[in-house]
């Protein structure tokens, strides 16, 4: 593409978030803004299914859940290889062991767009051109 913007490599996301709001605004903004957004849900069962069913390149996951925690989803995840941004109001201690990064609420748009970029640079081992307020990184 000689003009437009290049395509996400981290295109398919699994967002899992239990206040239905966050979740569809989320849900809403990243699919129009490039990103395929496999499952919405809210439930670590729910999260363990789709991370059994592949096609995820990036978990984005809230710590508190529904009767279930973002942190089994997170372990869950990076078993499979797939990172994990949490997106949560206190990321867990245990953080840069199960995650790749971590995305304070409150959070705007675009600050979940710039960190999901920042997660994709620094995976691909390049240094992020935008950090937003609230995102740390963790590999």
């Amino acid at each position: 593409m000689l003009f437009g913007t290049k395509e996400p490599r981290l295109k398919n996301l699994l967002i899992v978030e239990d206040e239905p709001l966050i979740a569809f605004d989320n849900e809403h903004f990243l699919a129009t803004h490039g990103y395929e957004v496999v499952a919405t849900i809210d439930t670590a069962e729910a999260a363990f299914a789709a991370i059994a069913e592949g096609g995820i390149d990036l978990v984005l996951a809230d710590v508190r859940l529904n009767e279930s925690d973002g942190r089994d989803v997170a372990i869950r995840a990076r078993d499979a290889g797939i990172p994990v941004l949490f997106v949560t109001a206190t990321c867990p201690v245990d953080a840069p062991e199960i995650a790749t990064g971590c995305l304070a609420k409150p959070y705007t748009q675009k600050e979940l767009r710039q960190a999901i970029e920042a997660i994709e640079a620094t995976l691909d081992g390049n240094r992020p051109k935008t950090l937003p307020r609230g995102l740390s990184i963790y590999k």
